[in-house]
């Protein structure tokens, strides 16, 4: 049985999620409460020192890096491929992939973070909350949750992520102008990793940032249709929790629309 660590609210468990939906696979889920940063705990920090969500176990064996956690299901259940057939797609696939590991999804959690894990840690005295950021494995996402739950929205992480976020959009409508998919006109592991960080957009209500792109639109409109999407995300999300998010995210987007206006 594989077994998997994670959050409803993770994009990188989101597309964990979505390929094992894809796959058809059983698996068994551990819910990590990062809120509470369960993720520091040092049981959990044995399964995956990064300290971060998701963590992948097979046969007591854990995997970790979502992306590679993903090519993992895929060399292993190679039935119902994500990864295309043509090697230049390939690589385009593993370019996209890189490109959200690297850039999409800083910039997702600088957006994010502030309005889902941020309101605990303000709770506490400054010297609790340091104390607890501290704890955060690695330096750069150390210092962004610590300038972010100080400053929130007018960290200068915001102005870098919302720029990412625009080049990132305009780059796929360029691309889907002659194909269907992000590597090619099948769904890959590409798209199974990009489309949760429109999920951050769904939920919140920031939806016109790419609804002004058409292609760019269709193609999150079809991944959201996916069964595979609706069971690995979607079901997390129920009207009144999503009502709740909009809610959250109106503020922001006037922040955001700051930003892509200069």
């Amino acid at each position: 049985m594989l077994e998997l660590y994670t959050h409803p609210m993770s994009p990188c468990a989101q597309k964990v999620r979505i390929v094992l939906a894809e796959k058809g696979l059983d698996w068994e889920k551990r819910h990590v409460e990062l809120a509470e940063k369960e993720n520091l705990r040092p049981e959990y920090l044995k399964l995956n020192p990064l300290g971060v969500v998701p963590t992948l176990v097979d046969d007591g064996k854990p995997v970790i890096e979502s992306s590679i956690i993903c090519e993992y299901l895929e060399d292993k259940f190679p039935d119902s491929e994500l990864r295309p057939d043509n090697p230049w797609h390939t690589s385009q696939m593993r370019f996209w992939m890189k490109h959200v590991d690297i850039k999409v999804h800083p910039s997702c959690g600088a957006l994010q973070w502030p309005l889902l894990m941020a309101d605990k840690l303000r709770q506490l005295s400054e010297a609790e909350m340091d104390a607890i950021i501290d704890k955060v494995v690695e330096k750069p996402r150390r210092e962004r949750q610590r300038r972010l739950v100080k400053m929130g929205y007018d960290a200068p992480d915001i102005k870098d992520a919302v720029a990412t976020y625009e080049k990132t959009i305009a780059d796929m409508e360029r691309t889907l102008e002659d194909q269907d998919w992000l590597a090619g006109d099948r769904f890959s592991l590409a798209d199974a990793a990009m489309a949760p960080y429109f999920q951050t957009l769904y939920q919140f209500g920031w939806t016109d940032w790419y609804l002004s792109r058409a292609r760019v639109a269709d193609w999150y409109a079809r991944c959201a249709e996916r069964e595979s999407y609706r069971t690995g995300v979607a079901a997390d999300f129920p009207a009144v929790k999503l009502a709740q998010l909009n809610d959250k995210g109106q503020a922001p987007w006037k922040k955001i629309q700051e930003h892509l206006d200069r």
